[in-house]
């Protein structure tokens, strides 16, 4: 049975639990597990935490609720980013997430129980291995509101291929599991919440059985090559930094918080 988290916060949660070589890191934001800076410093520090420990096999990464898995960035922050210094700095807070993951000395195992979008799927690409229920289709709307999934990208495209990912920057339409599985961006679709809680379990306990040294060194093998992440997502966050703060972005985004 998956460890139980704390309540989630009207300001957003973090919380980690290790327990027999598992470290369980749970998010979340009221907000449809809405991504704000505070949430992204959180997860990233936290996922540096256990994923440093000689003590942790594996790392169960997973958000609250049974609604959404993540909606991505906070359209609250995203509406009061007053310069593109401040732009810069809240997109490197996915970047701060997404090289904490793939840096894990750890694999990380993602329970996607709902929807994914934007910076929800780059947490999905940036798994070692994801594993989603059924309705956890999947979307990049960021250039409906006049950016670009710019820092999520190296990881989608590397995950997806550059091709799967061009069509999802381009066209925001849904993206079903049987698509997300076909490209990569989920090992396996479950049919329901049980089934997939189920194999998350088992499947983190034989990581976790299985030799550390040996995981360790496919992790490595998985994502050799992105030693130059670091400079390439912060010149990323700061292009998203930079064109948040256009007219047509700020009327799109207000226009997509009315509904």
């Amino acid at each position: 049975m998956l460890p139980q988290h704390g309540p989630l916060q009207v300001d957003g949660s973090v919380s980690s639990i290790v327990s027999d070589g598992i470290a369980d890191v749970c998010f979340g934001h009221p907000k449809s597990n809405s991504l704000p800076a505070s949430v992204l410093r959180a997860l990233a520090e936290q996922i540096t935490q256990v994923g440093s420990r000689d003590d942790v096999r594996v790392v169960v990464l997973r958000s609250y609720g049974s609604g959404a898995f993540c909606a991505g960035a906070s359209f609250d922050e995203l509406a009061s980013i007053p310069d593109a210094a401040a732009g810069k700095e809240f997109f490197m807070g996915f970047a701060r997430v997404i090289l904490a993951m793939i840096r894990s000395r750890a694999p990380i195992v993602t329970r996607v129980h709902g929807k994914a979008v934007g910076g929800g799927v780059g947490i999905v690409a940036a798994s070692d291995y994801a594993l989603a229920v059924d309705k956890a289709s999947l979307r990049l709307s960021e250039l409906a509101v006049g950016i670009g999934p710019f820092v999520v990208g190296p990881a989608i495209e590397r995950k997806a291929g550059a091709g799967a990912f061009g069509a999802m920057a381009l066209d925001a339409e849904w993206r079903d599991t049987a698509w997300a599985e076909r490209h990569g961006l989920y090992a396996r679709v479950l049919e329901n919440l049980n089934a997939l809680d189920s194999v998350v379990e088992s499947f983190a306990r034989r990581l976790a059985s299985s030799n550390p040294e040996a995981t360790a060194m496919i992790k490595r093998a998985t994502w050799a090559g992105t030693e130059h992440w670091a400079a390439l997502l912060e010149e990323r966050a700061a292009t998203s930094g930079r064109l948040v703060l256009s007219d047509y972005t700020k009327r799109a985004i207000e226009a997509f918080s009315r509904g």
